[in-house]
């Protein structure tokens, strides 16, 4: 039942992306980086961590994208996916010295790079709001549906962050 469902999601982001893209050329590599976050997305949700296997080829298959569908914004792209990483790091490494362990995992940082090569540096402001307002919403039904939230509960942000570089790739940033 839920790999029909996986491949249902598949199919509905070809749908998404046909009423959402501008640039025929697009299509592959929009296929890639939806399907690649979706499979993400289950693996973090499930298994809660985000396997280099698929996130160090999406950093280079967004970098490949850009260089082939917009070549002037290559460098964007490339401050991008280290301004994604040093992003997460940088967040992990702080809470580490507070705290005394991990609160947000390398994986999570090497998603957000991908993104970064995805989209740019610009997009990252907006990706990781929207992705912290996604992964609230999905903490807060968690809570609604009986779970007990505390502070040492861990919550998956891959899938929130999958989800709003895929919409932020499809539908773009609110000043931009």
């Amino acid at each position: 039942m839920l790999r029909l469902a996986f491949i249902l999601v598949a199919a509905l982001l070809i749908v998404i992306w046909a009423f959402s893209i501008d640039q025929p050329s697009r299509l592959l590599f929009d296929c890639m980086l939806g399907w690649t976050l979706l499979a993400l997305a289950w693996i973090d949700w499930h298994h809660m961590r985000l396997p280099d296997a698929l996130t160090l080829p999406l950093l280079l298959l967004g970098l490949l994208a850009t260089w082939i569908d917009a070549p002037d914004e290559i460098a964007a792209s490339v401050i991008g996916a280290i301004a994604g990483y040093a992003a997460l790091w940088f967040i992990d490494f702080c809470y580490r010295l507070a705290r005394g362990r991990a609160g947000l995992g390398l994986g999570d940082a090497k998603l957000l790079a991908a993104g970064g090569a995805w989209l740019g540096w610009q997009a990252l402001p907006w990706t990781v709001l929207l992705a912290s307002l996604l992964g609230l919403t999905l903490a807060a039904a968690q809570r609604a549906r009986g779970m007990e939230l505390t502070r040492e509960t861990a919550l998956p942000f891959g899938p929130s962050l999958a989800a709003a570089i895929w919409l932020v790739r499809l539908y773009g940033t609110p000043f931009g």
